[in-house]
């Protein structure tokens, strides 16, 4: 019992963190239950690609693949109450609006959208929008692994990034997971715990549903997210909430076309499937 209680709070914090589910309301939120809430992130991600697929299998009966496409691409938004989304276009803002962290983290904050927000937010949307296309018109089995895996990756991303860099505000929307952190050993180790049960999740997902290219694709992606959080945090100062979401919005793009390419050549198979051929 206690271990359930332990993890049930931190498991309807990243419901309703992640999605438009209200999963914590009424819930009294603890900093260390939203740092733990990042266990589930790649959970959140598997329950996301799952109603993708239901998506993808009944609106493919009646529309040709580019409204399918569409349509899956309005679902991921619409799930995610387009935070990740948000959080893409106030990164592009500061990052290419400022010239110095202070100045880059002053317009991030700010409410209003630029004119570098629509264009990194326009062009990430077409190129998910592309690689949904690519993959709905792949011939064989793999799309339906895949739509399952790319959310699943990039929430993994997200945690990679939460665990390697120092966070730039004092307050902000991602500091309740650095301060755990740093109040004490009880903290550290409950944070870690929570790292590594959203890598298992990430690695179990990559390998049981993609087979040796899926573990490929969780391996790499885990690189992906270091490299993007530390440019980011060398031109902030550090990470935010924002560039947690503009991690996941890049992420989710590059795993969709490394796993065109993949399914493509038919190496992205469930172990069970890959198993069976020997």
């Amino acid at each position: 019992m206690p271990l359930i209680a332990f993890w049930l709070n931190p498991l309807r914090i990243a419901f309703s963190f992640l999605t438009l589910v209200p999963a914590s309301r009424g819930l009294n939120l603890s900093q260390r239950d939203i740092s733990n809430s990042r266990a589930f992130y790649p959970a959140v991600g598997l329950l996301l690609g799952l109603l993708l697929v239901g998506v993808e299998e009944g609106a493919s009966r009646a529309f040709p693949i580019h409204l399918t496409a569409a349509l899956l691409l309005a679902v991921t938004v619409a799930f995610t109450r387009a935070l990740h989304l948000d959080g893409l276009m106030d990164v592009c803002d500061g990052l290419f609006g400022g010239y110095t962290p202070e100045r880059r983290l002053e317009i991030m904050k700010d409410s209003h959208v630029g004119a570098f927000g629509v264009a990194g937010g326009v062009t990430v949307l077409i190129l998910k929008y592309g690689a949904l296309v690519s993959l709905l018109g792949l011939e064989g089995p793999g799309k339906e692994w895949a739509l399952l895996l790319f959310p699943a990756l990039s929430r993994w991303a997200m945690v990679v990034a939460l665990g390697a860099f120092p966070y730039a505000r004092d307050n902000g929307l991602g500091s309740p997971f650095h301060r755990i952190t740093q109040g004490g050993q009880g903290g550290q180790s409950g944070a870690k715990l929570a790292t590594m049960t959203a890598a298992l999740t990430a690695v179990a997902a990559g390998f049981l549903l993609g087979g040796f290219a899926g573990l490929g694709l969780a391996a790499g992606f885990t690189l992906l997210a270091a490299g993007l959080g530390w440019a980011m945090s060398k031109s902030l100062g550090g990470l935010t909430g924002d560039t947690y979401g503009a991690i996941n919005e890049i992420s989710e793009v590059a795993v969709l076309a490394a796993a065109v390419i993949l399914a493509s050549h038919k190496w992205l198979e469930p172990l069970p499937e890959l198993l069976g051929r020997f």
